[in-house]
């Protein structure tokens, strides 16, 4: 394995190992280690590949390491890095299936876990504003994040919907632009 893929194993199974509270609260870690740290992808990249992760089916930890992989090593560096981003959780999974029924009822893990909710929170909130920040929102497109999240939370509108209007949306202001600029 050359230095490169090693070092994109390492950093995705690191990210895996230490990030609680699943895909979204990975965000921050994966962009200081990705966009930071290694400088592997920019910042701009690194908005849209998270746009396209949260737009494809499955886990989004897995999809936004899957593309990070492959847009530096095509194939090979899509399977490593998902393969560093699913191994922790595997092998975390495996263990607590194995021992679970040694802790189930121990007070302290219980306390632990319920120290560590509003930290998962936290770790959810940070990306959001700094998405927000970053899609450079403004007067006249602020709007379309509110009504989106009030559609889900108050309406129960399905996410899958808001994702499909998005892109929908996406696309006929594209044409528009493209259209003026002819």
């Amino acid at each position: 394995m050359s230095n490169i893929y090693w070092s994109t194993f390492s950093t995705f199974f690191k990210i895996g190992m230490f990030t609680l509270g699943g895909g979204y609260a990975m965000i921050p870690i994966i962009e200081e280690e990705v966009v930071n740290k290694h400088q592997w992808v920019s910042k701009e990249d690194m908005l849209d590949l998270i746009a396209i992760a949260q737009s494809c089916p499955g886990v989004f930890a897995i999809n936004i390491s899957i593309f990070i992989g492959y847009k530096l090593r095509k194939t090979r560096g899509a399977l490593v890095t998902a393969l560093g981003t699913a191994l922790p959780s595997f092998l975390i999974i495996l263990a607590i299936a194995i021992f679970f029924h040694q802790f189930e009822d121990n007070k302290v893990v219980a306390a632990m876990f319920r120290g560590i909710r509003p930290a998962v929170v936290a770790l959810i909130a940070v990306p959001t504003f700094n998405l927000a920040k970053s899609a450079h929102l403004n007067r006249y497109t602020l709007w379309i994040p509110i009504v989106s999240a009030l559609a889900i939370w108050l309406l129960g509108v399905s996410p899958i919907w808001i994702i499909i209007l998005a892109g929908v949306g996406g696309y006929l202001y594209g044409l528009t632009q493209k259209n003026k600029k002819a």
